[in-house]
């Protein structure tokens, strides 16, 4: 059975068709805003071979980035669907007073990901191990009459490590400094490795897309014999006002207020967060022996019960994705 699969969300009332790449895309729309889908057999993300699920992402990227072109388009998480067109519209519905918020802040912005490594990292490496602490440390365990040992070794891996971190944050805050003051706000993802600096996503208003760019210049200048900077865009705001539909469970919402103790009426989110203060700080492992699997538990309930009263004590809630 074919389900509605949801890229993402643009700020138009106007049902057509969007032909990209065969995907025969359209919109389902509900007062003034639409939703992106196409017909599709829905598939579990979730178990799909790493790349079977890379070629899923490119896709769907590719038909929200192509829907850019012409529109304000707020992404969807990937793997969204609806079961038929009536749920789509409930979707939008829900999520009205955020999407029209995020539509309106994110009109005339672009998504660019900004990425530094380092381009001699044996270089860094050496200097590193010249540092006063390190190099102090190697002296003194090549004077001692035991030789160097496994722990001494560690030590050294750890303090390397710790002076290499350091001049990355370093050098990452001043690269996001000079680029905060052209920008509307920034993400930072994890960096993948020791050699890579920075790997951030920068909003910008598309008028100062040049200066941006200029920036990027003059970083490249400063860092010539240190750094190797690739940017990425512009894109979608993915990193900053991706959507998530999150279908809430009755079963689970109600072993949530038993584990919190709350009454099966309506709650709110300061009375969810009261009660798990209370109770995480009776079950927390520092505080009860043996407790971990007692504070996960509260800890689930309250992300569960903090969900719903956002969603209005409803099953549905339309969220931004937490990075």
């Amino acid at each position: 059975m074919l389900e509605k699969y949801i890229y993402g969300i643009i700020n138009s009332n106007e049902e057509k068709s969007i032909n990209i790449e065969n995907e025969n895309a359209y919109v389902i729309s509900c007062d003034g805003i639409s939703a992106v889908v196409s017909d599709a057999e829905k598939v579990d993300y979730r178990n799909l071979p790493r790349e079977t699920l890379a070629r899923c992402l490119v896709k769907h990227q590719q038909v929200i980035e192509k829907v850019m072109r012409n529109f304000t388009i707020i992404p969807m998480r990937m793997g969204t669907y609806a079961t038929d067109e009536e749920e789509v519209r409930r979707i939008l519905a829900k999520g009205y007073p955020l999407i029209k918020d995020i539509l309106n802040r994110a009109a005339d912005t672009v998504e660019i990901d900004v990425v530094a490594t380092r381009n001699n990292f044996e270089q860094i490496l050496k200097e590193v191990g010249n540092e006063p602490e390190i190099k102090e440390f190697k002296e003194k365990i090549i004077t001692e009459a035991k030789g160097i040992t496994l722990e001494d070794q560690l030590k050294i891996g750890a303090l390397v490590k710790k002076a290499l971190d350091a001049k990355k944050e370093s050098i990452a805050s001043e690269i996001q400094t000079a680029l905060k003051p052209v920008s509307l706000d920034v993400k930072t993802h994890a960096a993948m490795n020791d050699q890579m600096v920075m790997n951030a996503a920068f909003l910008i208003n598309i008028v100062n897309r040049e200066e941006f760019d200029q920036k990027i210049e003059e970083l490249n200048a400063k860092y010539a014999d240190k750094l190797n900077f690739r940017c990425v865009g512009p894109l979608p705001s993915y990193s900053f006002y991706t959507l998530e539909v999150l279908e809430l469970k009755f079963d689970e919402i109600e072993w949530a207020k038993k584990k919190l103790r709350l009454r099966s009426g309506q709650i709110g989110e300061d009375e969810v967060k009261r009660a798990y203060k209370k109770f995480a700080k009776l079950s927390h492992p520092d505080v009860k022996e043996g407790g971990d699997a007692e504070f996960e538990e509260i800890t689930k309930a309250y992300k569960l019960l903090k969900n719903y009263s956002r969603a209005g004590n409803d099953a549905l809630l339309v969220k931004v994705r937490e990075s």
